[in-house]
């Protein structure tokens, strides 16, 4: 059976593959939509949909937002400050067709083996990834895995799949879609970026003998748009800020929307411990936690130092998750010149981290994630915008795994109360049993898989 393009909700019909960009027309609102691909209904490389651009929203400038837009997420006016992702789209990816999926605050993932949990998160990291600017190859190393299975080539053989997100923040919700093409070479074949009911950038691929894709972005000066060619295996988005000049009122309009996609993508980090990894003593470094978390000893070295509040709130903590009584968390510094932490237990001896179990791990080095901040963990460091813009989103793929109930409990209420404040965002996997003790927690959102894909 042929695979149908899978658009979003409100997504222009009609065939793909007009093999360019339309420019803006006189009396619209924006640009006409990407069409990229072939035509034909089979084509398994659709082009790069969201949400349609519509004048329905009146027009505002740079830095405020829209009479009558919400802020999305539930986060009121923190989220306006902090730009943040709101909703992640997998129109057609691996196992996922046609889903949008709303983001809280804290938001899990649940459903069956099989359901598309971590496919969801992985989805999530890619976005954020190519936000930071890296590589379409470096980020889709298996991209073929990431087409859906019955996707059928079209007459040129090209497959493909279809990802996207919407960015709340300053400037109103802000939609970004790609159209990848995985074979039979890797490249970004369509991106449209939107936001106040009009498309402020477009590309499409035009010739595929070139490693460029066609790009038109909205000027509003005297011409409506400006054409460039730019690189197939970079996030356009991304690139805008070097590109635009920033002249004219639509200039300035597509660059804080640029900014804000690519603000609210960078400020996520995927943790996902290996209590394996952890439990040997480490050599002092710069005491940033990597996603194995392997080196928690280092970290729990500078922050006993640097960030004495939050590491004396991160043992109160650790009293809550890990057996027998905690006073506080300490760290050994060895004589062959590494360190280990452990957990002290006033007149007891001190326990290394070595020998607690692996759920007390996990506990520990998730709990550290949420307490701390950008400059404390190995991410991509967003230094040229202040703090008050930033919110860090965690990626935890298999929260729960591990982690017994008191535990786990223990977690989500502390996600839930730091998420309250608009630092800190959550998205992470769970099993079904850890989804019951989610959802009777206040402030975190339970998505179940297996219910949306039975629709």
């Amino acid at each position: 059976m042929a695979s149908a393009p899978v658009g979003t909700p409100g997504a222009p019909p009609g065939p793909v593959g007009a093999p360019g960009v339309t420019g803006a027309r006189a009396g619209t609102s924006g640009l006409a939509p990407a069409r990229v691909g072939v035509p034909g209904p089979r084509s398994a490389v659709p082009e790069a949909r969201g949400p349609a651009a519509s004048g329905s929203r009146p027009r505002v400038g740079p830095g405020r937002r829209a009479e009558g837009v919400p802020a999305g997420g539930g986060d009121g006016g923190r989220l306006r400050a902090r730009p943040a992702v709101i909703e992640l789209r997998l129109s057609a990816f691996a196992g996922h067709r046609a889903a949008a999926h709303a983001l809280g605050p804290v938001t899990l993932f649940t459903g069956p083996s099989g359901s598309g949990k971590s496919t969801t998160l992985r989805a999530y990291e890619a976005l954020a990834r190519l936000g930071a600017g890296d590589p379409l190859d470096e980020v889709f190393p298996d991209a073929a895995d990431c087409v859906p299975e019955r996707a059928r080539p079209d007459a040129q053989g090209r497959r493909g799949f279809r990802i996207g997100c919407t960015v709340d923040g300053p400037e109103g919700p802000v939609h970004l879609d790609l159209a990848v093409q995985a074979e039979p070479r890797l490249r970004i074949v369509g991106e449209r970026l939107t936001g106040r009911g009009r498309t402020l950038l477009a590309t499409a691929l035009r010739d595929p003998g070139r490693s460029t894709v066609q790009a038109e972005w909205h000027t509003a000066g005297s011409t409506p748009v400006t054409r460039a060619p730019l690189p197939d295996d970079l996030l356009g988005t991304a690139l805008l800020p070097l590109r635009v000049a920033g002249k004219t009122p639509g200039q300035l309009e597509v660059l804080a929307a640029a900014e804000q996609v690519v603000i609210g993508l960078r400020s996520a980090f995927a943790c996902d411990p290996r209590p394996e990894r952890m439990r040997a003593p480490v050599l002092p470094g710069e005491g940033r936690l990597r996603r194995g978390c392997g080196n928690l000893a280092e970290v729990l070295h500078r922050t006993h130092t640097d960030c004495p509040r939050r590491h004396h709130r991160l043992a109160a903590v650790a009293g809550a998750g890990c057996a027998g009584p905690v006073i506080g968390l300490g760290v050994q510094e060895l004589p062959e010149g590494t360190v280990r932490a452990v957990l002290e237990r006033g007149a007891l001896p001190a326990t290394p981290l070595g020998r607690l179990g692996d759920g007390e791990l996990r506990y520990l080095a998730l709990a550290l994630t949420l307490l701390t901040g950008p400059g404390v963990l190995a991410m991509d460091q967003l230094a040229e915008v202040p703090d008050a813009m930033q919110s860090l989103t965690l990626l935890a793929d298999g929260l729960d795994r591990g982690l017994d109930g008191r535990q786990l409990g223990e977690l989500l209420r502390l996600a839930a109360g730091i998420a309250a404040d608009g630092h800190i965002r959550v998205a992470g996997t769970v099993g079904a049993g850890a989804a019951g003790e989610a959802r009777r927690t206040p402030g975190v959102t339970v998505v179940d898989l297996s219910a949306a894909r039975s629709r």
